[in-house]
């Protein structure tokens, strides 16, 4: 039941709260992002942002081309890649360790910019922010959501988006390729976008180094330039969560 203490909850973005995770199946995922989404439409919890990895997996989005998943469905779940059609924007694309994937539970409304193409735009700059910071200088493209390594020719792309609304909270985020093989994207069109190539952090830096230690720093950077961005000062709790209110709806695009 709703208490007076929990109620203001709802009426201002009360801070962001940053959770690791650990490896999580996405359909364990999508139901952590189920419940999230339900305690902060009743004011139960402030926003927060989930950070975990997934095991191998294919998201098909609203505006997912039949044509842009290059394999049967049933080649890539012999090989042990679950494909799931969920309720995001966007189109195709592929989730697997070694990326660092975000899901954010936000009320738009309470922050006062009840608009999803800002939205989409926040979560751009907090992870160009949080590449800055691990030496790599990346950027947005005209008609694109997502993020790209600056001036490459082809595009290089580092991280994509995509989100889903009930009311005006928030639900599914972004997926920043870190030290993921890019053989995982070979088997789609990531995004719907053709003459694209996704690449990592670990693929762009000139000198990236052991990837144990390459995914703790985008972890602890991407976790700060949330709190950053999104909050100017929240809290930040990258212990591994156990809470029973946790544990499925979302993906990325």
């Amino acid at each position: 039941m709703e208490t007076t203490a929990e109620r203001p909850m709802a009426r201002a973005a009360a801070g962001l709260r940053v959770e690791w995770l650990g490896r999580v199946p996405y359909g364990d995922a999508l139901e952590i992002q189920r419940r999230r989404v339900e305690a902060r439409r009743r004011g139960a919890c402030g926003d927060s942002l989930l950070l975990l990895e997934h095991p191998p997996v294919v998201t098909l989005g609203r505006r997912a081309r039949p044509e842009n998943l290059l394999v049967p469905r049933e080649v890539l779940e012999a090989r042990g890649v679950e494909v799931h059609e969920v309720s995001r924007g966007g189109d195709v694309t592929w989730h697997g360790p070694g990326q660092l994937v975000g899901y954010l539970v936000l009320d738009l409304q309470a922050r006062g910019a009840p608009d999803v193409h800002a939205h989409l735009r926040t979560i751009e700059a907090l992870l160009i922010d949080a590449l800055c910071g691990l030496g790599l200088s990346a950027g947005r493209r005209a008609g694109m959501t997502g993020v790209f390594v600056e001036a490459s020719r082809p595009p290089r792309k580092i991280a994509s988006i995509g989100v889903g609304l009930r009311g005006w909270t928030t639900f599914h985020g972004f997926a920043l390729n870190v030290c993921n093989r890019p053989e995982g994207f070979a088997e789609i069109v990531p995004c719907g976008l053709r003459g694209v190539t996704m690449t990592s952090l670990r693929e762009e830096l000139a000198e990236p180094g052991e990837e144990g230690a390459l995914w703790a720093q985008a972890r602890e950077r991407v976790a700060e330039s949330a709190r950053r961005v999104l909050a100017g000062s929240g809290s930040v709790d990258l212990a591994r969560n156990g809470s029973a209110d946790l544990a499925r709806t979302g993906a990325i695009g």
